[in-house]
């Protein structure tokens, strides 16, 4: 099968082109998003492979059945990019990688909250410069701190392992799962919201999901919070959180997405002015780390995304419908 794969990095060319040994699918690589302008770019594919930043909508979906496009594949497990009701209705089969490595951003995760607690990045960046003072490097212990997990998917019971192997206390929200180990308290999203020292998301952005943590949210929070979100950007809106972090009432911040990522991420802008006035104001913050959605990024994980993208890509081609599929 001939696949357009869009926003394709070194990385993924080096672990496709590996795995696919064993597959011989034929994969044009474009360093560009998926968009409406750039669908033509996939004339003469069966399919398409796109990553989270590209954009799936109606019209997008549409040209590309007009240029005879009926598969497109996520080396992703979101799916928010991608209009899933108007997929089914043009017959394009729509399949995502659902789980590569939950442990991979589980415990990003966990090393932000770490970061941010103990300021390793700072206190490496001062030795560098011959500062060896400790002022203002003061953590707090993780051992015995109240931490909510919202979302106990795969990454959410990741990481709800390793941060109960700190010794934290571990609650949790989901209205779906309904197995859980038992060292995990599963309580309502306000308690959660109340109670916990430290929240991590590991939710999918979803309607009900979308700014899940904004104004009302954050004033339940305790004062001096720490909010780490390695899920998606949309999850929390972004102007309450800058506020949230004026007032003090955010004490740490977190973030692997960002609502706008789009036009950031994964891209080289080091000599560019940045236009985007949130992420600048959200980066002056002392309290604030962020990385580039590489939560996901780990050698294990890139070799998983390219084995259950490419074998979709085989199921497709042979007309089998597996439990990664999204319109079938």
């Amino acid at each position: 099968m001939k696949v357009a794969m869009y926003s394709a990095q070194s990385y993924d060319r080096f672990s496709f082109d590996k795995v696919n040994e064993e597959y011989g699918h034929e994969f044009l690589y474009l360093d560009i998003d998926l968009n409406l302008f750039t669908v033509k770019l996939a004339e003469g594919c069966e399919a398409v492979c796109i990553f989270v930043n590209d954009q799936a909508d109606a019209k997008v979906l549409q040209a590309l059945l007009n240029i005879g496009i009926k598969t497109l594949v996520l080396r992703c497990a979101g799916f928010n990019q991608v209009d899933l009701e108007v997929a089914k209705e043009l017959g394009i089969q729509v399949m995502r990688v659902p789980a590569y490595s939950p442990e991979a951003v589980a415990e990003h995760a966990v090393a932000m909250i770490l970061t941010l607690n103990r300021k390793t990045h700072k206190a490496y960046n001062r030795v560098r410069e011959g500062n060896f003072s400790l002022v203002g490097l003061t953590g707090f212990n993780l051992h015995r701190k109240k931490v909510g997990v919202i979302g106990l998917g795969k990454i959410g019971l990741a990481f709800s392992k390793i941060i109960h192997g700190f010794g934290c206390e571990v609650l949790a929200y989901d209205p779906v799962i309904q197995s859980y180990p038992d060292y995990i308290n599963v309580i309502q999203l306000e308690e959660l919201l109340q109670e916990s020292d430290i929240i991590s998301l590991h939710c999918p952005l979803l309607k009900d999901t979308l700014h899940l943590i904004n104004k009302e949210r954050l004033a339940l929070m305790k004062d001096g919070v720490m909010l780490i979100n390695t899920s998606r950007g949309g999850l929390v809106h972004t102007r309450d959180i800058i506020e949230a972090l004026k007032k003090r009432k955010v004490g740490f911040l977190g973030i692997d997405v960002y609502d706008q990522e789009e036009k950031l991420f994964f891209r080289d802008l080091s000599g560019n002015i940045i236009e985007d006035d949130d992420i600048l104001r959200l980066m002056s913050f002392p309290n604030v780390l962020i990385t580039a959605h590489q939560g996901f990024f780990t050698s294990e994980a890139l070799n998983e995304i390219a084995h259950i993208t490419l074998q979709n890509l085989m199921n497709a081609e042979k007309g089998i419908i597996s439990e990664n599929s999204l319109t079938c």
